[in-house]
C-alpha cells in the first residue's frame, strides 16, 4: 500500500483519496464454452492490481501505469478508444461505463499498480477494470449495486471497446472469495464457490513467454445453429450440478452432430467434453478427490489439444514434465499432479497444480525448458484470492 500510495503521489504531487484492489486469476475449465450457456470454473489470485485515484479540478483524466512508466491523457468529455492507448484503453471505458449510465464523474488523476503487466495474461486487464470501478464508485460515492457495477463494466467492454463481455472474467474480478474456486453459469448468470482444499498442492502459474497466436477464428463457432445443436443435446438432471448435463450416448451424439462439417464436429465435441470436465472437477474439489480433479483437468487439456486446437508444443512439453514428476504407472488413474492451457490463444500460459514437494523440481524442468526452447518463463505460486475491494491504510 506504501508503495502505491508513493507512486500516486511522487507523480501527482499528492495521495491518492482512494485506493481499490483486485486479484488476477485463471481458468480451469471452461472458458470457451461461454457462447453455448455452460459453465466456467475460475480461480481468482493473489496477483493484484492496485487502482489509486484522486480528484482534479477539471474535466481531464490522466493516467500512470508505475511499472511501464507511461503516461496518457483523455477528457470525460471526449473519451475516445485510441489503439496507442493499450492498457489505458481498459480504464477509459470503466469511465466510459459509468458516464454512458448518467452516473457523474469529475476529472481523476489515476495510477495503476501491477508487477503482471496486462500482455502476460491472467486476467490482469479485467482486474484493472474491476479495480478501477471500485475505485471510482467510492471516490465519488455513487449510489451503484453489484450489478450496476456489472453493466458498468459490460457498457465499456460492448460500446466503448466492441469486444465481447465475458461474464465469467468479471466475476471472478469483482465476487471471488479466498481460499474458493469460484463457478460462472452462463444460462443463468449467476455464480457460485466450491471451498478449495486441497492443503497440501500448490497452484502455479506459467506465462512461457511463448507468442499468442490464432491458428482459428473461434468465432466461426459462435453460430446460432450450432448452439441448438448443443442445446438438443442436453439432458436435465435433478442430481446433476446445475440440472442439467450433455448427452453420453455415442450413437445419440454421432446423429446430432452428423449435419456439421468434420472440424466443427470435433470442436462441439469438446465443447461437449468440457462441459462434463467441469461437472468431474467440482465433484471432485467437493468431496477431497484430488484423482478426480486432476484427471478431469488432465482430460481437458488434451481435449482443448486435439480437438479444440488451442494449445502447442511448447506448454504441452511443460505439461508433459508436471505429469512425470510422479513416475508411477498408475498415474492416469490416480494422478497426483495436474495441469492445462489456460486462456483464449495458441500458447502463452498454463497453469499446473502439484504437491509442494514437486515444486522445486518443476521449476528445474522450467529452466530445462529455457535452454530447449530459448523462452524465458515466469513462475507464480499463488493461492485463491478475494474479489475487489478498496484498500485501507
Amino acid at each position: 500500500m506504501k508503495a502505491v500510495n508513493d507512486a500516486h503521489e511522487l507523480e501527482y504531487g499528492e495521495k491518492p483519496e482512494a485506493v481499490a484492489k483486485a486479484p488476477g486469476r485463471f481458468h480451469l475449465i471452461g472458458e470457451h464454452s461461454w457462447f453455448f450457456k455452460d459453465k466456467t470454473m475460475s480461480m481468482a489470485v493473489n496477483l493484484p492490481v492496485y487502482v489509486a485515484i484522486s480528484k482534479r479540478d477539471d474535466t481531464s483524466i490522466k493516467f500512470y501505469f508505475h511499472q511501464l512508466n507511461e503516461r496518457k491523457k483523455a477528457s470525460i468529455t471526449s473519451l475516445k478508444l485510441k489503439k496507442e492507448d493499450r492498457w489505458a484503453n481498459a480504464a477509459k471505458a470503466i469511465v466510459y461505463g459509468f458516464t454512458s449510465g448518467g452516473f457523474t464523474l469529475g476529472g481523476m488523476n489515476i495510477t495503476i499498480y501491477s508487477e503482471i503487466i496486462p500482455s502476460a495474461g491472467f486476467g490482469i486487464t479485467t482486474a484493472a477494470k474491476a479495480a478501477t470501478a471500485v475505485a471510482i464508485k467510492n471516490l465519488f460515492n455513487l449510489n451503484c449495486s453489484d450489478m450496476e457495477l456489472l453493466q458498468v463494466i459490460e457498457r465499456g467492454n460492448r460500446r466503448f471497446l466492441q469486444n465481447n463481455n465475458y461474464i465469467a472474467d468479471n466475476f471472478a474480478a469483482l465476487f471471488s472469495k479466498k481460499n474458493n474456486i469460484i463457478i460462472t453459469d452462463h444460462f443463468k448468470n449467476t455464480w457460485d464457490y466450491v471451498p478449495f482444499n486441497f492443503e497440501d498442492k500448490k497452484v502455479l502459474l506459467v506465462d512461457t513467454k511463448v507468442p499468442r497466436v490464432s491458428v482459428w477464428n473461434e468465432d466461426t463457432l459462435h453460430e446460432p445453429q450450432y448452439a441448438l445443436i448443443m442445446g438438443d443435446m442436453r439432458e436435465r438432471k435433478a442430481n446433476v450440478y446445475g440440472g442439467w448435463h450433455y448427452i453420453d450416448d455415442v450413437t445419440d451424439i454421432n446423429e446430432q452432430l452428423s449435419v456439421v462439417s468434420e472440424d466443427i464436429r470435433r470442436k462441439l465435441l469438446s465443447v461437449l467434453y468440457e462441459h462434463n470436465d467441469l461437472l468431474n472437477a467440482r465433484e471432485g474439489i467437493e468431496k477431497g478427490d484430488f484423482f478426480k480433479f486432476a484427471r478431469s483437468v488432465n482430460h481437458s487439456h488434451e481435449t482443448m489439444r486435439d480437438m479444440f486446437n488451442i494449445s502447442c508444443p511448447e506448454i504441452d512439453w511443460i505439461l508433459k514434465r508436471v505429469n512425470e514428476l510422479e513416475p508411477n504407472l498408475d498415474f492416469v488413474r490416480n494422478p497426483v499432479t495436474c495441469g492445462r492451457i489456460t486462456g483464449k490463444g495458441f500458447g502463452r500460459c498454463l497453469y499446473a497444480i502439484m504437491r509442494e514437494g514437486d515444486v522445486e523440481n518443476f521449476k528445474a524442468k522450467i529452466t530445462e525448458f529455457e535452454k530447449i526452447f530459448g523462452f524465458h518463463p515466469d513462475v507464480y505460486e499463488v493461492e485463491p484470492a478475494d474479489g475487489a475491494s478498496m484498500v485501507r491504510d
